[in-house]
């Protein structure tokens, strides 16, 4: 019978993450925490999570666009969105308004003191985008959306 060594006398000098390292879900990920930190920091100030965040740009961007247009482009749950166009409305940051086409339908607008938040938040963002690449060429962060496109899209 070989002889064991036993747990107690093995040591990890260099943890080797070559596997997880090869996985694209574990870079994304760890590309993801570092850029969320930043995110949940720098954004704290205008009281913004990421799905805050996302629901205001795209209706800055998209005058009128509707809950059910919100919940397709960023693939939420019809009742997670009501909440939260609820909060964001109470915030007098947005405004519901009849649809010009479809009786059924709200639209959705930016208050002027929403478009104010937006647009100070959408700086912040960029600013931390580009501190989050920084290590990164022009080139290389154009190519590096294009492959994660590619995996969602």
């Amino acid at each position: 019978m070989a002889s064991r060594t036993p747990a107690a006398e093995v040591a990890v000098e260099k943890v080797d993450a070559s596997y997880l390292e090869s996985l694209v879900g574990y870079n994304a990920r760890r590309a993801t925490l570092v850029i969320m930190e930043a995110f949940f920091r720098q954004m704290a100030v205008y009281g913004l999570r990421p799905t805050d965040f996302s629901v205001l740009s795209l209706i800055a961007h998209n005058p009128g666009i509707t809950s059910r247009q919100l919940c397709t482009s960023l693939d939420i749950q019809p009742p997670n969105l009501v909440g939260l166009i609820n909060q964001l409305q109470k915030r007098e940051l947005i405004t519901r308004q009849p649809h010009p086409h479809d009786g059924r339908a709200v639209s959705l607008h930016l208050t002027p003191a929403g478009r104010k938040l937006v647009s100070q938040a959408e700086v912040t963002a960029a600013e931390l985008e580009d501190e989050a690449t920084a290590r990164l060429s022009a080139a290389e962060r154009k190519t590096l959306m294009q492959l994660l496109k590619k995996i969602y899209v």
